[in-house]
């Protein structure tokens, strides 16, 4: 069974990254991208620089759909400001998981296939 056929729901399994993007349900994304229960939107951070509060709008506007928001910043794990992080934990219940993009990719995937109610914000890796 390929393992695309193995999400519920229509929910979407993050099935690469690299190269400065990512395969989500056997399309390449060539950019950072939010991957939410509806779908899969481009993501205006470049950066872990460039995460504000309203670089995660998308993710905020589904907190019915999600309780933790995994953040891959890239090759490495990038500081984030922890202010941001409890402010949207506590005005929207959406608890954020800091971890380098490949962590967050395969992370992902666990818990989506274990039936959480996950997204993820995810900065590419060369």
């Amino acid at each position: 069974m390929r393992i695309e056929e193995q999400a519920q729901g229509g929910r979407f399994l993050i099935q690469g990254y690299g190269d400065g993007g990512f395969r989500v349900a056997g399309k390449r994304y060539q950019e950072s991208i939010l991957v939410l229960p509806s779908g899969i939107v481009s993501w205006q951070a470049t950066c872990a620089s460039d995460i504000t509060y309203e670089s995660f709008r998308p993710a905020i506007e589904a907190a019915g759909e999600i309780d933790v928001l995994l953040l891959g910043t890239g090759k490495s794990m990038a500081p984030v400001d922890r202010a941001l992080i409890r402010r949207i934990r506590e005005e929207h219940g959406i608890a954020i998981d800091l971890m380098d993009t490949g962590a967050a990719c395969r992370t992902f995937n666990v818990l989506l296939l274990d039936g959480r109610l996950i997204a993820a914000a995810l900065l590419p890796v060369a």
